[in-house]
């Protein structure tokens, strides 16, 4: 069985086509695809308020790519979820009724707390649920950061804040936003300052382990976050592409990410952080194949 999965963010928009297995003892999930379009929807949405004719036919001509592909894969299933840029775009409809009329693709603006919760809605929440740990989700996007802090399986506290590589990148986080996350990062940091391990999620994080992590290891330590800080600040945007090979709408974005990582990390005091092969996406997949699983149960109950 293949499903789908649409991340409309603010940096990018991805497509994921997963293959489901089922198994007794629970369903097998493998990537089979993965097409990603920096359309940039954020770099409008945050600075005018508004997306531009040309951005909304971008976004129309991505999905209209992406209709194609899961009809060439035979999808059973999908779902769109759009994030920070289209919440906060005052004509964001005008483009959720293009893309649906266009592309045939239904859109679900999300909220920042759906967007976090989404990781736990998978495989992923049982994995990383060690009976002993406590743990701190960061994922980092173009327009917001997503914050949960879980407990074998179990979500503690979640907040999504205004702070993202676009919003950094453009100076349009000011000194209050920050402070805000540093006060509920320290005010739900759960018991007696247990040891906390971060789970890291985005293209960026993905990649500084890429570039700055050691082989086999699936982490990165807050000194390597450090280093890799200051390494990339010293770098120009040329360099960066060139001596890093971080793609053009990479290069510019890593260096508030890398910014953003450290600070959660120094905040919550966070001597590492995990780098899975999971994101939002993931979420959503398993979210499409528990909602067909619960529809073809009902139909093998209903009298012919």
């Amino acid at each position: 069985m293949r499903f789908a999965a649409i991340d409309i963010g603010s940096n990018a928009v991805r497509l994921l086509i997963t293959n489901v297995f089922e198994r007794a003892n629970g369903p097998l999930f493998i990537k089979d695809s993965l097409y990603r379009v920096p359309v940039r929807l954020g770099e409008e949405a945050f600075q005018s308020g508004n997306f531009t004719e040309e951005k909304i036919s971008d976004l129309a001509m991505t999905m209209k790519a992406f209709r194609l592909l899961m009809d060439v894969h035979r999808i059973l299933g999908y779902k769109a979820f759009a994030t920070s840029a289209m919440r906060e775009a005052r004509n964001g409809d005008l483009a959720i009724s293009r893309v649906k009329e266009e592309a045939n693709i239904n859109i679900e603006v999300i909220s920042g707390q759906k967007e976090a919760s989404v990781i736990l809605h998978s495989e992923f929440g049982n994995r990383h649920s060690d009976q002993t740990r406590y743990y701190l989700y960061i994922d980092v996007g173009g327009g917001s950061t997503e914050l949960v802090y879980f407990h074998q399986g179990k979500v503690l506290a979640s907040q999504s804040f205004r702070i993202g590589t676009l919003r950094v990148l453009n100076n349009q986080v000011d000194p209050e936003t920050w402070a805000e996350m540093k006060t509920w990062i320290e005010q739900n940091r759960p018991g007696r300052r247990p040891p906390i391990t971060a789970i890291g999620s985005g293209g960026n994080i993905n990649k500084l382990i890429k570039v700055y992590g050691r082989a086999r290891e699936n982490y990165l330590t807050q000194d390597q976050v450090h280093q890799a800080f200051e390494h990339l600040g010293s770098m120009s945007y040329g360099e960066r592409v060139r001596d890093l090979g971080l793609k053009p709408d990479r290069a510019d974005v890593i260096l508030p990410a890398t910014q953003i990582f450290l600070r959660v990390m120094q905040w919550a005091n966070i001597r590492r952080v995990i780098v899975p092969k999971f994101g939002i996406s993931d979420g959503i997949i398993a979210e499409v194949y528990e909602e067909y699983r619960q529809s073809a149960e009902v139909t093998k109950v209903l009298p012919i």
